[in-house]
């Protein structure tokens, strides 16, 4: 009778436990029955926060559930949260994760980051879609490493190759309108490095910062009527407005240079663009690395893209009568 009693309390709260897990709000838990596992059968949680939803940061997203799934199979769960781009709301997201005591947390963009390392300093953050951890986690004297619980991809694309595109496609342009998001601390770095190195090139740059979506038409509009070309880095707020910017660049025949391919495809000429799916994937077999292996975050080099190509909008450049030269891959504005 007792064994009886004492069984019915454990099914109950095994039952209260999975009712309380099923609880989380609007989570999505993906797993893989079909893969093998690297842990086992150790189970593992990770939250994942991705600052807002566009073409870039979601391949990246899908890159790294893709990573731990092909190691871990049914023995990882993702609950993916969304801050629809707001930073106040990426805090609450973590926070929750670190409520819930996740074994990782994914960050992808920048804001997602700032979030996670003020929230804890002893669960394992793997981030990407960071252009620069120095400026993103204000680190003065930066080694390769954060030194922290810490780690992750970077989405910086050469921007001195990137601002000799400009040579090699606008040969007559003289003034430069730089579009970023103010509230991107790695926008702004991304706009202080190539203006140097437009600058040295013979450009005149003046700099359009938005504060949020709000403002964006009317700062692209002023950029247009003051600049010969645009030049949009690797900014969230502005990918996830590409169309308002293609209809004010477009008609008034300003070509931009994007920092990456999926502004590119919504309103820019061409790009010197990385894989956001491929970063996505090597921030998730770090991750692997960390929770299977025991690796130290705090002493894991950050870790960049290779093989970036250069790639151009045809209809785009056709429409502006811009020569493209040999080395462009086309690319697609179009989804497939």
């Amino acid at each position: 009778m007792k064994f009886k009693k004492l069984s019915a309390v454990l099914l109950a709260g095994a039952m209260a436990s999975v009712s309380m897990l099923a609880g989380c709000g609007s989570t999505e838990t993906t797993t893989d029955q079909n893969s093998t596992s690297g842990s086992e059968g150790k189970k593992y949680s990770i939250g994942l926060c991705q600052l807002v939803q566009h073409d870039a940061l979601d391949a990246a997203t899908e890159g790294f559930q893709d990573a731990l799934k092909e190691k871990l199979g049914d023995n990882v769960e993702f609950d993916l949260q969304n801050a629809a781009g707001d930073s106040a709301t990426c805090a609450t997201i973590v926070n929750q994760f670190v409520s819930s005591g996740k074994d990782l947390i994914f960050a992808n963009a920048t804001a997602s980051l700032q979030a996670a390392a003020a929230a804890t300093s002893d669960i394992p953050i793997v981030a990407t879609s960071i252009t620069d951890y120095a400026t993103a986690l204000d680190i003065d004297s930066w080694t390769g490493t954060t030194g922290r619980n810490i780690t992750g991809t970077s989405d910086l694309a050469p921007l001195e190759e990137q601002a000799a595109m400009f040579k090699e496609l606008l040969p007559d342009a003289q003034k430069i309108g730089l579009i970023y998001c103010s509230s991107e601390a790695n926008s702004k770095y991304q706009v202080d490095v190539i203006t140097e190195e437009l600058t040295a090139l013979g450009y005149t740059c003046t700099e359009y910062a938005f504060a949020d979506s709000n403002d964006i038409s009317a700062v692209v509009t002023t950029a247009c009527d003051e600049s010969d070309a645009l030049y949009v880095p690797t900014d969230n707020t502005a990918a996830a407005n590409t169309e308002i910017i293609a209809n004010i660049a477009g008609p008034a025949n300003k070509p931009i240079i994007a920092g990456e391919e999926g502004i590119c495809k919504g309103c820019g000429i061409a790009t010197l663009s990385i894989d956001y799916y491929s970063i996505g994937k090597i921030a998730g077999e770090m991750a692997y690395e960390i929770l299977v292996n025991g690796a130290d975050p705090s002493t894991m080099e950050i870790k960049f893209a290779d093989n970036l190509t250069k790639k151009y909008v045809k209809e785009r450049c056709d429409a502006m009568s811009i020569t493209v030269p040999e080395g462009y891959e086309e690319l697609s504005t179009t989804e497939e």
